[in-house]
């Protein structure tokens, strides 16, 4: 998904994928991100930080829900 500004909020293409892999793949597309790995059932801040892009993962660190900006 892309902003009005042309830069992509969401990567719903690396669910399933590994955390690392994921990360590495969201780096790629928005190098200052501050990519955050959590398990999928932590209670999470509602702050927005347009940097912070947090990976909801499952027990063997894949990614259950699909990463985006906040």
């Amino acid at each position: 998904m892309l902003t009005h500004a042309g830069m992509k909020r969401s990567w719903p293409e690396v669910m399933g994928m590994k955390a690392e892999d994921a990360e590495r793949k969201i780096k790629e597309e928005m190098p200052s991100a501050k990519v955050d790995v959590i398990p999928h059932q932590t209670f999470v801040t509602m702050d927005f930080v347009s940097t912070r892009v947090r990976l909801f993962v499952d027990s063997s660190q894949k990614v259950v829900k699909p990463p985006k900006i906040g």
